[in-house]
């Protein structure tokens, strides 16, 4: 049930063989993103149990979820990014049915990310769901 960008992104994780080249390019993804308004990071959009600053801004229009986010860390910002390809554009119940772990199993994600970044992951995944179910 992935996004026609989310496939995008997996298609090139599985023509780029190297790890080094797959961080680069989550890296890019993040740096691809609008930055998000200093006015919009406070309290109300911070994900707890990241280990890096990380905010996720809902932006909820005729049925349809999308988001803005930020984060301190490049890494972060990308894996934000791979995120919003995700979930973008989803209805609000679509978004409660993606299976994020499995989808994010595609990319491998979950060999190459350190303990604390899987945590702020599944942190950020948690709270795009608390976000959709309202």
């Amino acid at each position: 049930m992935a996004s026609p960008a989310f496939e995008d992104i997996a298609e090139t994780f599985e023509f780029l063989d190297d790890w080094e080249d797959r961080y680069r390019h989550v890296i890019e993804l993040g740096r691809a993103m609008p930055p998000l308004d200093d006015a919009f990071k406070v309290a109300a959009t911070k994900v707890d149990g990241c280990a890096s600053q990380v905010w996720i801004r809902p932006q909820i229009a005729a049925g349809r979820f999308d988001f803005q986010g930020e984060s301190d860390a490049m890494i972060v910002r990308g894996l934000i990014a791979i995120l919003h390809a995700l979930y973008a554009g989803l209805t609000l119940p679509q978004v409660l049915q993606v299976d994020a772990t499995a989808e994010l199993r595609r990319l491998g994600l979950h060999d190459h990310l350190s303990a604390q970044r899987s945590n702020g992951l599944r942190a950020m995944v948690a709270r795009i769901r608390l976000l959709a179910e309202g």
